[in-house]
């Protein structure tokens, strides 16, 4: 065979130089090489890595004995709980796609997608029993329902005839499993927040996953054998894919069932946690605890991401030795696929630039092929002098596969070769793209744009503003004026005036806010402000 042959020839899957890429096969490697070294921790339940993958073996057999196979749907409604990490294993173990709901959702969105994804299994955590009852009687098939039982958590109750144990109970550990004949496979269905009508559903690949999930080690630079606490919701993004991820890193998955300062602080301290993410709303939590609990001695990093994280709550957590790395993404690009990638010679800077600095979204993650920030209509890049607004395009392997059942919606996403984001953002001299907004949520004030991020992050700066969001509200003389919902921090006094004077000081006197509204902040099971309540709001006022 001649070189050119070689070079020439098709890919033949047959050969040794071919295997479907799959973040399964993390698990098994790290079971082989570390199989007693610490996988998962949640209270006093402590697994190693040939127990945790034992325990997802056996999953999968049991529900292959089942009848679950290639093109089910298996979902689960639970807490940041071991059963919720196990689950990513063993049900694409079998063939079938994971279907991780949203714990926040209410009965007949829980319904629809049960519904819409054809769910043949739903895993239950007792703590979201009731509503899960109640979504059951909207069901329009039959389904097997699984009880997760947990004796940290008093309540809830059982909803079907077997228990996740007796699940285990009648699979094998050494089922043998096998890798998904086609890496562009479907490996999970993640449906969007639906705030604006029924929620869409996401497929993710076997391939995107594997490569979203070594970015997250490589991008983030996370050491092998590290610690992660998991803040962020893994039904959300997967966890943004770090339960595969950690899989590949060998390291702890350290679960928590509440995220409220107390519990992320004693983690901190007792298992010596190194890594972490969450949306802003966790940072911001953090960082205005109590002094008292920050009594850890470790250093940790945090990924956040989410609405663009103020600058003044990025000082604040680096101030408390909590190394900030910003990302952004969207359940459409398997979670973070951008990140701020960090030089070495912004160390030297001052506190306020470097957040300033780390506030802008970044760069390409290793696994997306392609990003930039373009005209919609012509997909003509805007220049990079991170002014000009345009909206935030991707491109590469950790784009979705598409929505499910949903071909207009996904050609609609799918623009030109690209994937359209619907953020708005600009593209900074240095290639650092930062979002500015969604396209929905830019005021328009006398024909005038005005980014409610930009808004916000002046608000933040103000020492009586614990979270603060904006919206437009409408004007009769200017078309909208921005409206600024606020949270004090307890015990901190500051009127309206003193809000918009403040805001007047610091940036243009027509991007200020007009009206302010005090108040606690709406916010979704993510952390993020749920700015389509505020704009309700803000109509409402006339």
């Amino acid at each position: 065979m001649t070189a050119a042959n070689i070079y020439e020839r098709h890919l033949d899957k047959g050969r040794a130089n071919y295997t479907p890429l799959s973040p399964l096969s993390f698990i098994d490697r790290t079971a082989q090489i570390y199989p007693d070294y610490p996988s998962v921790v949640y209270g006093a339940r402590r697994y190693s890595w040939a127990e945790t993958y034992a325990r997802c073996r056996r999953m999968a057999g049991a529900l292959v004995a089942r009848g679950i196979g290639k093109g089910d749907t298996v979902s689960i409604i639970a807490a940041n709980i071991p059963e919720m990490y196990e689950a990513h294993f063993g049900v694409p173990m079998t063939g079938a796609v994971l279907n991780a709901i949203n714990t926040r959702l209410d009965a007949p969105i829980i319904a629809f997608i049960l519904n819409h994804a054809e769910s043949k299994v739903l895993l239950v955590d007792p703590e979201f029993s009731g509503v899960v009852k109640e979504a059951l009687t909207q069901v329009d098939h039959d389904l097997l329902i699984i009880d997760i039982e947990d004796d940290s958590y008093e309540g809830g109750e059982k909803l079907g005839a077997l228990t996740y144990d007796a699940l285990l109970a009648e699979g094998d550990p050494e089922y043998a499993w096998s890798l998904p004949g086609d890496e562009w496979d479907a490996i999970t269905l993640n449906y969007t927040s639906g705030t604006t009508g029924n929620p869409k559903g996401v497929v993710y690949h076997h391939r995107g996953a594997a490569l979203n999930a070594q970015s997250d080690l490589l991008d983030w630079d996370i050491p092998k054998h590290s610690t992660y606490l998991w803040t962020l919701p893994m039904f959300h993004c997967n966890g943004w894919c770090f339960p595969w991820a950690m899989a590949a890193n060998a390291g702890v998955s350290v679960c928590l069932r509440a995220v409220r300062a107390e519990p992320i602080y004693a983690a901190f301290r007792d298992e010596k946690v190194t890594h972490f993410c969450g949306a802003p709303i966790v940072l911001n939590m953090l960082a205005n605890a109590p002094e008292a609990l920050k009594d850890f001695d470790q250093k940790i990093k945090v990924m956040t991401a989410g609405a663009p994280p103020p600058a003044a709550v990025i000082a604040n957590m680096e101030g408390m030795g909590i190394e900030v790395t910003h990302v952004y993404g969207l359940t459409e690009t398997y979670g973070p696929s951008v990140v701020c990638a960090w030089k070495d010679e912004w160390n030297e800077k001052p506190a306020d630039e470097r957040a300033a600095l780390k506030v802008r979204q970044g760069v390409r993650y290793t696994a997306l092929s392609g990003l930039m920030v373009a005209d919609p209509e012509t997909l003509e890049p805007v220049p990079s002098d991170g002014e000009t607004m345009g909206e935030i395009f991707m491109q590469g392997n950790v784009v979705m596969k598409g929505y499910l059942k949903n071909p207009d919606a996904t050609d609609k996403a799918f623009n030109g070769g690209w994937f359209a984001s619907g953020d708005l953002g600009v593209m900074h001299p240095d290639g650092y793209i930062a979002l500015k907004d969604r396209s929905k949520d830019i005021i328009i004030s006398g024909g005038e744009n005005i980014s409610s991020v930009e808004v916000e992050d002046i608000l933040y700066k103000h020492p009586a503003v614990m979270e603060a969001a904006v919206v437009a509200r409408p004007d009769e003389k200017w078309g909208e004026t921005p409206c600024a919902f606020v949270e004090l921090k307890h015990d901190a006094q500051a009127n309206a005036a003193e809000i918009i004077a403040f805001c007047r000081d610091h940036m243009a006197h027509f991007k200020a806010p007009k009206t302010v509204v005090f108040g606690p902040l709406p916010k979704t099971s993510t952390g993020k402000v749920q700015k389509f309540k505020l704009r309700d709001q803000a109509k409402a006022l006339g």
